[in-house]
């Protein structure tokens, strides 16, 4: 009942699938309690008609009065029972199932988040799973649990009388047909409702994140605009799927109610044709009831149900992603980065072709060409960030595709571009490149990487907070934290992709002296546009079209009459304010 495929339908683990399996058993106790209890009216009403036709006297008041505390000692028990089966040990699935979401996205290379709009992983994380935790605790255990305890009651009154039970059950059949008809419809209309919601979610993140130049562009009212018809579209189509599903499960719940119809018109009947007496349609009657009160609210959840598949394969396509794995050991024999005749694609797009070259230890190894040539992507992929296409990258002679990503990265400090930060202090944000760094050791590193000197004119220095993503610093303070970061963390491989791009002439040549001075003995991997920034490297890649187009120190590539590197060079010289 609840195997491998009961728990990719609904995004389960094995535990929660046994949870579900338990607080569906406790609905079906729940349940029969219940319709037992109309047991005991109707020997109540057998007596009192006993009483009136026959004059027999009632039986004893302590007799229903011990039946009555029976009754209510069982249905407290199991009520709690299944409340804990049903809320608290769901509520615990929610739990793993976050944590382990987060375990899986850790384990991801970076290349899927690339694919992925952030607006619309936010929403599975946070909307899918949301929605799959009201599933779990609301709807399956409870409509697994009145289908089973329908289907006893139904096989009882099948056999006590097997025309007032198909005069009183007709309708659940009829009604859940329709609303299983209606599944695809609704499929579809939760799809285009959840797409409509992440593009409201990508304009709100979009205006916020460019507030600053949509306002200094006067472009407020195009972006408003946008935004509010995205927003009118959302909740036109929430309208349109809530009326779609509506109308089919108010449709279910109107010919499943017929069954009551039936049961009078077909009860008086066989009671005028003396088949059955009065005491037999009022047990039917009030059986009727106790079935139909659950599958009121089992209608609707059979809707949630539907749209809540498309939330679970939203989340299973997290699970179906192929994790970066590797072993846990890593013991290179120095560390010299060597890539092997390294090919890699990005969305179908060739992005590097055969691409050879070796970073040595001890060395800072530039690479430089065009945008687009190739140069970030070798670093990432030098990091494991993605995995190759083809070919191999070594570092000390092991092929880093063989080893554990957060194994592997213990060996590397790395620098974007693109600078992330938190909203912490500027203590814990260089902090954050070597767990449990003294005070001191944090402001060595500042220090080296020229932080300092504007640090100290924060209100608290280093304790002051700054903002999301460093909202309070300049573009070249981001940067300075960023390098102080990596310097922290000391580690054998040092990755700086454009790591100077923001900083002036002045600060950035005290970078480059600081570098200097505490890189010695590492495999440096330098990307950088601008020429100044490369002229002391050791060795010089060129990157043209995704290959390698040169390669040699920087005095023996200005040798060359025709060569990339010089051409770039002397195009720098010609325009300062061109970068390459």
């Amino acid at each position: 009942m609840f195997g491998e495929r009961f728990q990719r339908k609904y995004a389960l683990t094995e535990k929660g699938a046994d949870n579900i399996r338990r607080g569906t058993v406790w609905t079906v106790i729940v349940n029969l309690v219940v319709i037992a209890s109309m047991g005991i009216l109707s020997l109540l009403m057998t007596g009192y008609m006993n009483t009136l036709t026959e004059g027999e006297q009632l039986p004893g008041s302590v007799t229903f009065l011990i039946l009555v505390i029976v009754f209510l000692a069982l249905s407290l028990y199991t009520h709690l029972q299944q409340y804990g089966t049903t809320y608290g040990l769901v509520y615990g699935e929610v739990k793993t199932l976050r944590l382990g979401i987060a375990e899986r996205l850790r384990k991801l290379p970076l290349g899927y988040f690339g694919r992925r709009d952030l607006a619309d992983l936010t929403e599975t994380i946070m909307g899918d799973v949301n929605r799959l935790e009201h599933v779990w605790s609301h709807c399956l255990s409870y409509l697994y649990g009145s289908y089973i305890s329908t289907a006893i009651i139904a096989v009882v009154m099948l056999i006590y009388n097997w025309t007032m039970a198909i005069a009183c059950l007709w309708g659940v059949p009829v009604a859940f047909a329709l609303l299983f008809g209606s599944r695809k419809l609704a499929k579809r209309n939760s799809e285009i409702t959840k797409a409509a919601g992440i593009q409201v979610s990508d304009g709100i993140q979009e205006t916020l994140e460019n507030v600053r130049e949509i306002r200094a562009t006067n472009r407020e009212d195009v972006f408003l605009d946008s935004l509010y018809k995205k927003i009118d579209h959302h909740e036109a189509t929430m309208k349109s799927g809530e009326l779609s599903t509506g109308i089919f499960v108010n449709s279910a719940s109107v010919i499943m109610r017929l069954g009551v119809a039936t049961t009078i018109l077909t009860g008086a009947g066989m009671i005028l044709s003396g088949q059955i007496d009065f005491m037999t349609l009022f047990m039917f009657l009030m059986a009727i009831t106790r079935i139909y009160a659950p599958f009121d609210q089992a209608l609707a959840l059979i809707a949630e149900l539907f749209m809540s598949e498309v939330s679970s394969e939203r989340l299973m396509e997290i699970y179906d992603t192929e994790t970066a794995e590797g072993e846990e050991l890593f013991e290179p024999d120095g560390h010299d980065i060597v890539f092997e005749d390294v090919s890699f694609a990005y969305d179908g797009e060739q992005v590097l072709d055969g691409v050879s070259f070796t970073a040595k230890e001890g060395e800072v190894t530039a690479l430089v060409g065009p945008s687009g040539s190739g140069k970030s992507t070798c670093a990432r992929l030098a990091a494991r960030l993605w995995d190759v296409g083809e070919g191999k990258i070594r570092v000390g002679g092991v092929d880093i595709s063989s080893v554990d990503p957060e194994v592997l990265l213990t060996d590397y400090s790395m620098v974007f571009q693109d600078v992330v930060l938190f909203d912490d202090t500027v203590m814990e944000n260089i902090r954050l490149g070597r767990h449990g760094a003294s005070d001191e050791e944090v402001m060595a590193a500042a220090n080296a990487a020229n932080c300092d000197e504007f640090v100290r004119k924060l209100p608290d220095g280093y304790a002051t907070p700054i903002g999301e993503n460093g909202a309070r610093l300049s573009g070249g303070e981001r940067q300075r934290i960023s390098i102080a970061r990596a310097l922290l963390k000391d580690a054998p491989i040092v990755l700086l992709d454009e790591a100077t791009a923001s900083l002036d002439v002045e600060n950035e040549t005290k970078v480059q002296e600081a570098l200097s001075r505490l890189l010695a003995g590492k495999t440096v991997l330098v990307i950088a546009h601008r020429m100044r920034t490369v002229e002391a490297a050791d060795k010089i890649v060129v990157l043209s079209e995704g290959k390698v187009a040169e390669e040699g120190t920087p005095a023996e590539l200005l040798e060359k009459e025709d060569g990339i590197f010089r051409h770039m060079t002397e195009l720098q010289s010609a325009s300062a304010g061109w970068s390459i």
